[in-house]
């Protein structure tokens, strides 16, 4: 009985890994294969909405303050976060020049995974990205992303609850309507 256990803790314990590795291959080719432009973004943004969970990540990044939204706001949030999301990192993608990516563990802890890559510039500089994951009815799905020790979901939500509680919630919707964001520290300091 133990081993069988075993037997399917291991099997499960590649699928998050396999899922992220997948997804990352296809925006590879595409950038490799495809010009700059619409198309590409177009491809590139269905292959993110596979892999990531835009409405967990818009959760977790608006924190306690979801809770107080409407279905609607809640709605629009999600669309205007992803498409900040895509704005503020989709374009990094163009700066590709074939660096390795390298899958260096995987922790599953019941329906949560730690998926640990490091991406090696042709420098050989090793920058560890960590995705995490939510098992999900039809696989497992990325709600945030761990640049060098960094947490993509944790600086969002450290700006959006300072907007908040300076100003309101209606006014970060009105910055994110006017793409008033550049990065998750408003465009100043260390880009990712």
């Amino acid at each position: 009985m133990l081993l069988v256990f075993l037997a399917a803790s291991i099997a499960r314990a590649g699928e998050a890994t396999d899922q992220v590795r997948r997804s990352v291959d296809e925006v590879i080719k595409v950038v490799q294969s495809q010009p700059d432009g619409p198309a590409r973004r177009a491809e590139i943004r269905r292959i993110a909405n596979r892999l990531f969970d835009f409405e967990e990540t818009a959760k977790r990044a608006l924190g306690p303050h979801w809770q107080q939204r409407t279905p609607a706001e809640r709605e629009e949030f999600v669309r205007l976060f992803s498409d900040l999301l895509e704005a503020a990192y989709v374009g990094k993608i163009d700066l590709y020049q074939g660096e390795k990516i390298a899958y260096v563990g995987e922790t599953v802890d019941g329906d949560q995974a730690t998926v640990k890559t490091r991406i090696v510039t042709k420098q050989g500089t090793e920058v560890p990205v960590d995705y995490r994951l939510l098992r999900e009815k039809d696989g497992w799905r990325v709600y945030d992303v761990v640049i060098e020790g960094v947490s993509l979901v944790g600086n969002y939500r450290t700006q959006f609850n300072k907007i908040i509680q300076t100003s309101s919630f209606e006014d970060l919707v009105k910055r994110m309507r006017a793409k008033d964001f550049s990065s998750p520290d408003g465009g100043r300091g260390r880009r990712s």
